[in-house]
């Protein structure tokens, strides 16, 4: 699985047209995503054949919410569905760097039909292989983004190897980190599956920049050898 960040629908249809599997639909990049508008959901689903999962994130202050912003991501929840995307992608946690379960079972409850992948937030807690595990409760998360914590990924191999162990029924994907330089190198040491990629695709790594075909496609192929 090889999944692509796209802003737009011009994005997801270079994206799709490169021979990637799916697109992470995001607003805001400098910020390290938010929520897209209604109309840009509607657009890149319609522009699209392969799946395309929808960032649900009110704001980037941190991955704490209060109440209120937790019913804005109900309400865009059900908004995605409607809009025929195929899943979401969030992450929540409390003022003590944890998992807020209490959150997470609300949110799940309204996302019957999609896909749910717990995003970097992971990255933020202490003891990140618990966090997999903790999330291995809920059956409808059914992919993890991660970096293996803090740090480069490649330093990271160890404890991402545990995080796919203990993963259950979550696919791990790794993101963060992740170019063309590193890929194989974290393929075989990781023997993760999944993979997800922002500014390694783009004309001078930047949020501000377009895809790069070229550098897609390489890594594409680098990442299919592998199958």
């Amino acid at each position: 699985m090889i999944e692509i960040i796209a802003t737009t629908p011009d994005e997801a249809i270079c994206i799709e047209a490169c021979g990637a599997d799916r697109i992470e639909l995001i607003s805001a990049f400098s910020e390290g995503g938010l929520t897209p508008s209604y109309g840009m959901i509607e657009k890149v689903v319609q522009a699209v054949k392969i799946p395309v999962n929808v960032m649900i994130r009110p704001h980037a202050k941190s991955f704490v919410y209060t109440k209120e912003e937790i019913d804005v991501m109900k309400k865009d929840i059900t908004v995605v569905k409607e809009l025929g995307a195929n899943g979401v992608v969030f992450g929540v946690l409390n003022e003590r760097r944890e998992i807020c379960e209490e959150s997470i079972k609300e949110l799940i409850e309204l996302c019957s039909g999609l896909d749910i992948t717990f995003h970097k937030a992971i990255d933020e807690l202490s003891d990140i292989v618990y966090g997999i595990k903790l999330l291995s409760k809920y059956p409808q998360i059914k992919t993890v983004l991660t970096s293996g914590g803090k740090g480069s990924i490649i330093g990271n191999s160890s404890i991402i190897k545990e995080m796919i162990k203990s993963s259950e029924n979550i696919n791990v994907m790794l993101g963060g980190g992740l170019n063309v330089e590193n890929a194989k190198q974290v393929i075989q040491e990781t023997g993760a599956l999944e993979y997800h990629f922002g500014t390694a695709v783009r004309y001078n790594k930047s949020v501000f920049g377009d895809i790069d075909k070229t550098r897609l496609k390489e890594l594409i192929e680098i990442l299919g050898s592998f199958k």
